[in-house]
């Protein structure tokens, strides 16, 4: 829905404020109300504060959000919305927003009184803010007044008054979160707030979101505003790639659910389907991801026999073939979601996948007739998908494992371990064969394996499966890992926990790790997800000095150590270009052994972002690539070209 193009009729005054319980557990168990109280639970925190905002725009109220990060990491969130209501709620006694404030489940969101849709967490959000905050003040514009009201953690310190005249309306809350919840850190990232800032830009069309680090002397901004919304998203998301037609933007309303579906299709191979239901992104898809989905297979198969694209004697395209090179958003708003799976990012309305399926279907349909020049295009890409499809499952069938103890159909360069227990199980993928071979004299044979790769293996990016399980290092990999590919995948066949990359510290060796974690990403993507892949960290210098010895793996822990080190005998100083310059026993002490040696476990905390790196580094155009390698720059060093 624009903004703009429709208004709830419904008061939204302290009346509509209901109460449903006290918020004396959220200090206790900050974890239950917002994930963790680590780096990402207080970021949650922000967001718990905009989804207000963005209430008040979906109820078409509110046009502009600014988000600011202040001077000892305070955020401030202004919006131009109604202002939260400052009256007495009659059941509590005291102002509507001080309601809002302390206590839990008290908001507009309930019993369809305040708004229609709603994102966040079911009016959770202020008050949980609140309680975790060591200070929190609240300035609400309404009525020709500016009111005021302060918090420390929870807890009323500066009752509601009235300080100042406005002729608009608005609300302002500033809060700063409290260490001693937030013990790892209090520092916001600014680069994690405007991703998301973007990504709601996007997803409510029309609404202008600034946000700020002021910080520093030099205040850094920047403002979103998409008219077209999601339409501009999928636009984003395939840029550096090769469009094969303008997106298509479908939207409907049915049974008050609206649903809104901006899809293109591109020259890759990667399918990207991202879900979002009220703003939230469904990662784990649900209803309205399937319906989509479906439809989109049957539509396409009816007008390729309608038009005699499909012959007869053709089988029907999988939905693995129509959504070969996709990039599609599915962004529903429902005024009762209910959120399930491991994480509660899956939406489990049993309605939204038929109303989903309809309302696409009726809008796809009547764009592939209008546009047979096209729509021809479309399905001739799903059918070029299901013949590499069908070649790739041959394939398939060569790398699919027979069963776990025919250790015979395991790949003969694989150096396995003794244990058959996945969950102590690890394996190191080993760039080259010198390396391979200090690592197998080196390892724990109980619980470690070991496979080399020859070279740099396919850049998956730019190939169908067909190609890509022809490929005899990743075929190695498949077997190895037991999981299967793709569609197919079964993270229970997964035959070690641990999948580490070992490759060398310069660029040849960073080039092979982000060959590798690409292929995980686009086919392994559960792996990343469970946290199962690693990359070693190899040492970049010894530092000898008669008997003893150190390890250090960067150019500033070689300082501290030369600076530490008495100069006489002169401390000397071997830089490692390579793993195979390591003999076994230094590697083992290194880099594999799991009382010394440093992981860094490979995390995908947003898959859309992840998403354009990988296109960005590994795809056809230069130009995004480019411009990534000039941004990032600062952080890369010592690099032996």
């Amino acid at each position: 829905m624009a903004l703009g193009e429709e208004k709830v009729q419904h008061a939204y005054d302290a009346e509509q404020i209901q109460v449903l319980e006290g918020l004396e557990a959220v200090r206790k168990r900050p974890g239950m109300y917002i994930g963790s109280t680590s780096s990402k639970g207080l970021h949650h925190l922000v967001w718990e504060i905009v989804d207000n905002s963005i209430d008040e725009a979906l109820a078409g109220f509110c046009s502009e959000i600014i988000i600011a990060i202040e001077k000892d990491n305070w955020i401030r969130v202004e919006d131009n919305g109604r202002g939260i209501p400052v009256s007495i709620q009659e059941k509590m006694g005291m102002p509507a927003v001080e309601v809002i404030m302390t206590v839990l489940h008290a908001g507009g969101k309930f019993g369809g009184g305040g708004y229609k849709v709603s994102g966040g967490l079911h009016g959770v959000g202020a008050s949980v803010v609140n309680a975790l905050s060591e200070t929190t003040e609240v300035y609400v514009k309404r009525d020709g007044q500016i009111h005021s009201i302060i918090f420390e953690r929870g807890k009323t310190i500066q009752p509601l008054k009235v300080i100042g005249e406005a002729d608009e309306t608005g609300t302002t809350t500033r809060f700063k979160a409290d260490p001693e919840i937030f013990k790892e850190t209090t520092v916001y990232e600014y680069d994690i707030l405007a991703t998301r800032v973007r990504e709601l830009a996007y997803l409510n069309r029309g609404i202008r979101i600034t946000i700020k680090d002021e910080r520093e002397d030099e205040i850094h901004s920047e403002t979103f505003h998409f008219e077209g919304g999601i339409r501009e998203y999928v636009e984003h998301l395939n840029e550096g790639k090769e469009p094969t037609h303008d997106p298509i933007d479908i939207m409907g309303e049915k049974d008050g659910i609206t649903v809104e579906i901006a899809m293109q299709y591109n020259e890759g191979y990667a399918s990207n389907i991202y879900s979002f239901a009220n703003n939230i992104n469904t990662y784990e898809g649900g209803t309205h991801e399937s319906g989509f989905k479906t439809a989109l297979t049957r539509v396409i198969n009816d007008y390729g026999r309608k038009n005699g694209l499909l012959k007869e004697n053709e089988t029907n395209l999988t939905g693995e073939d129509v959504r070969e090179g996709l990039t599609a958003i599915v962004s529903i708003k429902h005024p009762d979601p209910q959120f399930e799976g491991q994480t509660k990012t899956k939406l489990g309305n049993s309605e939204v996948s038929q109303i989903t399926n309809s309302l696409f279907s009726d809008g796809f349909e009547r764009f592939l007739l209008e546009n047979p020049a096209i729509a021809r295009k479309i399905v001739e890409k799903g059918m070029m998908a299901s013949r590499a499809r069908l070649a790739a499952k041959k394939a398939r069938e060569f790398t699919r494992k027979k069963s776990a103890l025919e250790v015979s159909s395991l790949p003969g360069k694989l150096a396995d371990c003794t244990s058959t227990n996945p969950e102590e199980s690890e394996i190191y993928i080993v760039e080259g064969d010198s390396a391979g071979g200090s690592a197998k004299s080196g390892r724990d044979r109980w619980f470690q394996a070991i496979l080399p790769l020859r070279g740099k293996i396919l850049n998956v990016e730019k190939a169908n499966l067909n190609r890509i399980l022809s490929n005899a290092e990743i075929r190695a990999m498949i077997t190895a890992f037991g999981t299967g590919i793709g569609e197919e995948f079964d993270l229970e066949k997964a035959r070690y926990h641990k999948i580490i990359i070992m490759t060398d510290a310069d660029v040849d060796g960073a080039h092979i790790r982000i060959l590798l974690l690409t292929f995980f990403f686009r086919f392994m993507r559960p792996l990343i997800e469970a946290g199962y892949v690693y990359a070693a960290q190899p040492p970049l210098y010894q530092v000898k000095q008669g008997k003893h010895v150190e390890y250090c793996y960067s150019n500033e822990e070689l300082q501290e150590i030369l600076d530490r080190l008495p100069q006489n005998p002169k401390p000397v100083v071997q830089r490692y270009k390579g793993l195979g310059e390591m003999n076994a026993e230094q590697l083992w002490d290194t880099t594999m052994d799991p009382e010394h040696r440093t992981l860094l476990q490979i995390e995908l905390d947003d898959a859309i972002k992840a998403d354009k790196i990988f296109q960005e580094l590994m795809g056809d155009e230069v130009e995004p690539r480019r411009n990534f390698i000039e941004e990032n720059a600062v952080y890369v060093q010592d690099l032996d070209i």
